[in-house]
C-alpha cells in the first residue's frame, strides 16, 4: 500500500507543478492595475463554490507546491490577511512555527480573532488550493475591451456619498429605478454573525454599492505585498538592468568625462557690453519704451449704455433715460414732402384723438422764427441739470446711531477717587497768584504772586505761616523736591533767589545755612559770567543769582541739586543750569534753536526736555550732540509742558487751547490732541502716584482728565474726561486760572486764580 501511495503522490506533485508553470505564465501576459479593490461576479461565484466543498483530505504539502510558482514563502509575512496557504507552507518548512506566531503578534492590526480564521482556513487550504489551481486552469486570458468589464451596480456617477445620508435609497440603476438600502443590523448581531464566520476577515463594506465585499485570494496577495512596501505583481522586477539613454560610436565611457569649460563660470563681456549699449540709447532717448493707455475720464452721454464699463462697477446701475432722436420731420426746415397738405390736416380732425398724430411738421425761414426758441436754452440747461442730479446708481442708506461711533470709555464712577469739589480757599494775597508749588510732603504749599509776596500755607488748615515781600512780582516758585532741603527758588524778573524756609529740624537748617553761605565763590568762565552772577540775599538770608534777561520758568532736578532757568529771551543762552551746592552755572552743550518756553528733567534719566514755540527737543546731558528726539506738536505757540513720572508720556499745552499727549516710544507725533479749553492753557500737571492729570486756563476753569498707562507695549494709554473744575472770578484783568499743581500724595488739586485766591479741590 506503501508504494501505491508514494506513486499517487509523485503524480499528483508533477500534475501541480505542470499547472503552476501555466499559470505562471498566464500571468505574466495578463495586463495588472492596482485600483480600488471592487467586487467581482466571478469571483464571488468561486469563493461560494469554496466554501460548499468539503475536505478531500489532501495532505497540506500538496497545497504549497501548487503555490510554489507564483509566490515564494518569504511573501507571507504574518497578516492579517495570511491565507491557508501561509500556514501550511510554515508548518511543512518550519515545523513548530514559533517565528510565525511572534510575527503575527508583532502586526498591529491582528487581533485574537484574526488568529482563529486564519487557523480555520489553513483547515481547508488544501481543498481551497486544489480547486483554485483547477480554476485558474480553466480561466482565458482577459481582454483590454471596456465592454467586458463589470459595471458597478450604483450609476449615481460622482456624486458624494453624504447627499444620501438622510435618504432611503442610495443612487439609482440603469433603469432610473432608484436602489433602496439595506437594513443596517443591529451591531451585537452583526458582531456574533462575524464571530462565527470564519472568513469575515475577508469582509469588506462597499458604501458606494451598498454590499458587503468578500476578496479573493489574489487580491488580498496584493494587498499584503502593498501593505509591505513591494510592487502589487510578483513577476515586477525592481532591479532592471540600467539602460544607457546616451550612446555614441568608440565610447569608453558612458558620457563624455572632460571638466566643464571656464567660460560656463565666467559672466559673458559680451552681453556686458550689449547691455552697455542698450542703458546708453535709453538715456540719450534713442531707444522710447510704450506708454500705457489711458482710459479716458469722459463718456459720451448719448451713446450706447452696452459699450461702457458702469454696468460692470455698479450692480444696480440704472441707465439715463432715452429719448428718441429726432428725425426729418421735426426739423424747422423740412422737405415739402414731410409737410401735410390742407386736406390731410383737415383728415386729422376727423380720426380719433387716439390715432390724430401729435406732431404736425412746419416750416420755418429760420431757426428764430420758431415760437419755441426763447425757451429753448433754458430748456436745454434744465435737461442738462436732470441728466447732472439723476442718481445713477441707488445707494443703500446705513441708519447709524451717532452715539455707537462714540468710543466706549469706562465710568467715571469705576475711575475714582478725582478731585470734583472745591474744598478750601487760601486768601492773602492782593494780586492775581502766578505759580504755586507743594512739598514734597504734601504738609506745606507756597504760591507767588504780581503784589511781590511769597507765602507758605499750611495746606490742612489754610493757615499762613511765612512772608516774604519783594520789590516786583514774583513769576516763578519752585519747592526743592527733597525732603531734607526745605528750600524754595523764587523768580522775579533778571533775579533768581533761594530762600530759606526754616521748615525743618535743627540738623536740616544748619546744612542748608552751610549750603547758602556762598563764602568765596569760585571762578566763572567769561562766557558763563556774561549771562548770571551769584550774590548774596542780605535781606532774607539766602543767594540771588542774577541773569541778564528776565526769567519766565524754572524747575528743579530730582536730585536737588541742580536747577534749570528759562529765560524767554535770552534765544540760544537762554537755558542755564545751576548747581547749588558748587555755586556754578552752567550752559547747556548744545545749541538751542527757537526761542525756549520752558523745561523738564526726566524723572528717571539724564534727559532734558526742552519747549521752544512750536517743538519739543530732547536733550542727553552727557553728551554734546544734538536732539535724541524732536516732538512735532502742530501748534501755533506752546505755553507749559509736563512729563509723566514714568518717563515715557509727555503732555503739552498750548496758548490755543490744545492739549497733546505724545507717547515717546510710540511715536514723535500727538498720540491724542485734546481740545477742551476755548482759551490759552496756561499751565498742565501730572499726579506723582495717580492716574491722573489736569490743565487748567484763561477761561476760568480747570480739566481733571484720568491718563493711564499700561506696562505693556501693545496696549495704548487710557485718556478719559473726568471733570470741569469752575469757581475763580472770570471779572479779574487777564483773569482765568494762571497755575494748577497736584498734591504729592492725595488725589488733591491746587488752582491759582487772578483773583488772588487758591483753591483746593478734593474728592
Amino acid at each position: 500500500m506503501s508504494k501505491k501511495t508514494e506513486e499517487i503522490d509523485e503524480d499528483k506533485m508533477r500534475e501541480t507543478r505542470t499547472k503552476c508553470k501555466n499559470d505562471s505564465a498566464k500571468s505574466k501576459k495578463q495586463k495588472q492595475v492596482v485600483k480600488e479593490v471592487k467586487p467581482v461576479e466571478k469571483e464571488v461565484k468561486s469563493l461560494k463554490e469554496e466554501d460548499l466543498l468539503v475536505d478531500s483530505g489532501a495532505d497540506s504539502d500538496d497545497d504549497g507546491d501548487s503555490l510554489c510558482g507564483s509566490l515564494n514563502s518569504d511573501d507571507f509575512d504574518s497578516d492579517m490577511f495570511d491565507s491557508e496557504d501561509d500556514g501550511s507552507q510554515r508548518e511543512t518548512e518550519d515545523g513548530d512555527g514559533e517565528s510565525s506566531e511572534d510575527k503575527v503578534h508583532g502586526h498591529e492590526g491582528l487581533d485574537d480573532n484574526d488568529e482563529e480564521n486564519e487557523q480555520v482556513d489553513s483547515e481547508n487550504g488544501e481543498e481551497d488550493g486544489i480547486d483554485e489551481d483547477s480554476e485558474q486552469g480553466e480561466v482565458v486570458e482577459e481582454s483590454d475591451s471596456s465592454e467586458d468589464e463589470v459595471a458597478p451596480r450604483n450609476t449615481v456617477g460622482d456624486v458624494p456619498l453624504e447627499w444620501y445620508k438622510d435618504e432611503k435609497h442610495i443612487g439609482y440603476d440603469i433603469t432610473g429605478k432608484k436602489i433602496t438600502k439595506k437594513e443596517k443590523q443591529d451591531k451585537l448581531d452583526s458582531f456574533l454573525a462575524t464571530m462565527d464566520d470564519s472568513k469575515n476577515w475577508r469582509k469588506i463594506y462597499d458604501e458606494y454599492n451598498d454590499e458587503e465585499v468578500e476578496l479573493t485570494k489574489e487580491e488580498s496577495k496584493l494587498i499584503r505585498r502593498m501593505l509591505r512596501g513591494e510592487a502589487p505583481h510578483a513577476d515586477f522586477d525592481p532591479y532592471a538592468p540600467y539602460v544607457d539613454w546616451f550612446k555614441w560610436d568608440d565610447a569608453i565611457h558612458p558620457l563624455s568625462s572632460a571638466p566643464e569649460p571656464k567660460r560656463r563660470f565666467i559672466p559673458s563681456k559680451w552681453e556686458a557690453k550689449k547691455v552697455v549699449k542698450y542703458v546708453r540709447a535709453i538715456r540719450k532717448g534713442w531707444i522710447k519704451f510704450d506708454k500705457p493707455e489711458e482710459e479716458p475720464s469722459v463718456y459720451h452721454l448719448w451713446g450706447d449704455d452696452s459699450t461702457l464699463d458702469q454696468k460692470s462697477k455698479h450692480l444696480t446701475y440704472i441707465p439715463p433715460p432715452k429719448l428718441k432722436l429726432p428725425g426729418h420731420e421735426e426739423s424747422y426746415n423740412p422737405s415739402l414732402e414731410y409737410i401735410p397738405t390742407e386736406e390731410e390736416k383737415a383728415s386729422y380732425e376727423l380720426m380719433f384723438e387716439e390715432d390724430r398724430p401729435k406732431f404736425i411738421p412746419k416750416r420755418f425761414t429760420s431757426l428764430r422764427s420758431i415760437p419755441a426758441y426763447e425757451n429753448a436754452l433754458k430748456e436745454s440747461f434744465e435737461r442738462c441739470l436732470d441728466l447732472y442730479l439723476c442718481p445713477r446708481v441707488r445707494k443703500k442708506r446705513i441708519n447709524i446711531d451717532p452715539e455707537s461711533l462714540k468710543p466706549k470709555l469706562p465710568s467715571r464712577k469705576d475711575l475714582r477717587p478725582y478731585p470734583n469739589s472745591c474744598y478750601l480757599e487760601y486768601k492773602g494775597h492782593t494780586g492775581p497768584v502766578t505759580s504755586i508749588s507743594t512739598e514734597s510732603s504734601g504738609q506745606w504749599i507756597a504760591s507767588g504772586s504780581t503784589d511781590g509776596s511769597v507765602r507758605i500755607w499750611e495746606v490742612e488748615t489754610g493757615r499762613c505761616l511765612k512772608t516774604w515781600q519783594f520789590d516786583e512780582a514774583v513769576k516763578c516758585v519752585a519747592w526743592n523736591p527733597l525732603s531734607d532741603f526745605p528750600i524754595l527758588a523764587v523768580a522775579m524778573g533778571r533775579d533768581l533767589v533761594i530762600l530759606n524756609t526754616e521748615l525743618g529740624t535743627d540738623e536740616e537748617q544748619n546744612t542748608i545755612k552751610e549750603l547758602l553761605n556762598l563764602g568765596n565763590l569760585p571762578e566763572q568762565s567769561t562766557s558763563v559770567a556774561a549771562i548770571v552772577s551769584w550774590l548774596p540775599d542780605e535781606i532774607y538770608g539766602g543767594i540771588k543769582i542774577r541773569h541778564f534777561k528776565n526769567i519766565s520758568y524754572i524747575h528743579w532736578h530730582r536730585k536737588g541739586d541742580y536747577l534749570s532757568t528759562v529765560m524767554a529771551s535770552g534765544e540760544t543762552r537762554g537755558v542755564v543750569t545751576h548747581q547749588i551746592s558748587k555755586k556754578l552755572t552752567d550752559k547747556l552743550p548744545f545749541k538751542i534753536r527757537g526761542l525756549p518756553v520752558c523745561t523738564v528733567f526726566h524723572p528717571s534719566r539724564s534727559f532734558i526736555f526742552i519747549a521752544t514755540r512750536k517743538n519739543v527737543r530732547v536733550y542727553d546731558l552727557l553728551k554734546a550732540d544734538g536732539p535724541i528726539k524732536k516732538l512735532e506738536t502742530g501748534m501755533r505757540e506752546i505755553s507749559s509742558m509736563a512729563i509723566h513720572p514714568g518717563g515715557d508720556n509727555l503732555i503739552v499745552g498750548s496758548k490755543e487751547g490744545k492739549m497733546c499727549w505724545f507717547d515717546m516710544d510710540l511715536s514723535s507725533k500727538p498720540y491724542k490732541t485734546l481740545k477742551n479749553h476755548p482759551k490759552d492753557i496756561t499751565n498742565v500737571a501730572f499726579h506723582r502716584s495717580y492716574p491722573l492729570f489736569a490743565s487748567c486756563s484763561v477761561d476760568s476753569t480747570a480739566y481733571v482728565f484720568h491718563g493711564k498707562v499700561y506696562n505693556d507695549l501693545n496696549e495704548n494709554p487710557l485718556i478719559v474726561p473726568l471733570e470741569i473744575l469752575r469757581g475763580h472770578s472770570t471779572k479779574s484783568n487777564g483773569g482765568g486760572v494762571l497755575d494748577c499743581k497736584f498734591h504729592p500724595r492725595q488725589p488733591w488739586l491746587f488752582t491759582a486764580g487772578a483773583d488772588s485766591i487758591i483753591k483746593l479741590y478734593c474728592h
